[in-house]
């Protein structure tokens, strides 16, 4: 029980004194998703809306850059590999046009005044849908827009449910994890790549 509790405060922490406001959360994604749509790269249950890219670079916001590497043990054998192909986080730093002027800019300004991040996507996973056993490069930050209570993050043997309550996560993502979805809902999060922390250094991967 003991080790389960530092497990689950190591790799699932909420970040004190910061929120946003859910209900203008979702009212962004709605019009949001009125212009754009979400890429899947013909990947089973993979669906993104990148917010930022490389300044200039279109290209960084398309195919498997939208994806990124990651680690996984897809058979029997337990034998670790790499897919996909590594990506500069730190060059994305232009935020989308069709989000600017919109809620997801003031949240954007925010995080990136507080914490060093990357690629910045808009992540939706369909119900009853599970992502594969895998690991990243770096921590992720979560801003749960829509789930429901079957929808939980699985880091190593620990579950968690993250509420769609304004409230900013960081999950340890460079251990081997999963996420999800138990519901009959779409989960949504706003999901960016975690270089660097101030506040929760101590939690960088």
């Amino acid at each position: 029980m003991h080790m389960s509790d530092t497990t689950t405060q190591t790799d699932f922490y909420q970040v004190p004194n910061l929120s946003f406001d859910i209900n203008k959360l979702r009212s962004a994604l709605e019009s949001i998703l009125k212009k754009s749509k979400y890429q899947t790269l013909n990947i089973t249950n993979f669906h993104a809306i990148p917010m930022n890219k490389v300044p200039g670079n279109d290209d960084s916001i398309k195919g498997h850059n939208v994806r990124g590497v990651y680690w996984t043990k897809p058979d029997e054998t337990g034998k670790e590999v790499m897919r996909d192909k590594p990506i500069d986080e730190s060059k994305y730093t232009e935020l989308l046009a069709e989000f600017k002027n919109t809620y997801f800019e003031e949240v954007y300004k925010a995080l990136k005044s507080k914490f060093k991040i990357g690629r910045v996507r808009i992540l939706l996973k369909e119900p009853r849908s599970t992502l594969s056993w895998h690991k990243d490069p770096e921590p992720r930050l979560h801003i749960p827009i829509i789930t429901n209570p079957g929808c939980k993050m699985v880091i190593e043997d620990v579950a968690k449910h993250m509420p769609a309550d304004g409230k900013v996560w960081i999950t340890n993502n460079t251990r081997y994890h999963n996420f999800f979805n138990g519901g009959e809902q779409n989960r949504i999060h706003i999901v960016a790549c975690l270089l660097y922390t101030s506040d929760a250094g101590r939690r960088r991967g």
